[in-house]
């Protein structure tokens, strides 16, 4: 087969036909060995921007003055981005492993990324905890003196596990990332948001306030300077406009 040289069509540009391609496919590519090739090229070329956004956003929040801390009541300082450590690639086949199929995208993340988490206080814009900042956690490296994020993950699979044999409409499992809106801004609220699993296309489902694809995700959070969410202050178009200029799309 004629390979659809997805990651060419991708730099040139035309990234929403490449998606739409790839979701279109299905897990169908994983199936031929060069298809699963060039689009891990794409999801990796997308991990790559990802992570220049996320450090851009870093830098520029840092320069504002934006206080990166805990969703509580003690606010402790937080290092906002943690890159990939030596054993993320064999963290990545893990997952792969424990759940099944795993979306190339949320793979890429995982080795090339690192962990994110944007929750904080802004000074010039009194609302940005209600503005539901960007946090994706795969690899659990913020957290050296926890026990390993594999153990968080296994516990809520097996516990989604045994609810599904009691209960037919328990629904599809959810692989929690970050917490939801609500619990970022210290508030009680919902299910955290994750991944829906198993999954073998190259980008998934990510269950947030809406569900959609992990990619679709990501684009809109970058498009809104890393808050994605409208709080109504007189500042935030300000703020999230110069923290969104020139950030790279997915």
């Amino acid at each position: 087969m004629t390979s659809p040289r997805w990651l060419d069509r991708y730099l040139a540009g035309r990234r929403d036909q490449v998606w739409h391609e790839l979701r279109q496919a299905g897990r169908a590519v994983r199936q031929d060995p060069d298809l699963a090739g060039e689009a891990r090229l794409v999801c990796d070329e997308m991990a790559r921007r990802a992570r220049q956004n996320v450090e851009v956003l870093v830098e520029r929040l840092t320069a504002d003055g934006y206080r990166f801390h805990t969703n509580d009541d003690e606010q402790r300082p937080v290092t906002p981005h943690v890159a990939p450590t030596t054993t993320a690639a064999e963290h990545a086949d893990w997952l792969a492993e424990r759940f099944g199929d795993v979306p190339m995208t949320v793979l890429s993340w995982t080795r090339l990324v690192g962990d994110v988490w944007l929750v904080g206080s802004h000074p010039q814009w009194d609302t940005s905890a209600s503005g539901d900042p960007l946090v994706v956690e795969l690899e659990g490296a913020r957290h050296p003196d926890h026990p390993p994020i594999r153990h968080y993950f296994d516990a809520e699979w097996n516990g989604w596990r045994e609810h599904s044999e009691e209960d037919p409409d328990a629904g599809l499992f959810v692989l929690p990332l970050a917490p939801d809106r609500l619990h970022k801004e210290n508030v009680s609220g919902g299910p955290p948001y994750g991944i829906v699993l198993p999954d073998g296309c190259v980008d998934g489902l990510f269950a947030g306030e809406t569900t959609m694809p992990f990619v679709c995700y990501l684009n809109q959070v970058f498009s809104h300077g890393g808050f994605p969410r409208r709080t109504g202050s007189q500042d935030e178009w300000r703020i999230r406009r110069a923290l969104a200029k020139d950030l790279l799309p997915l």
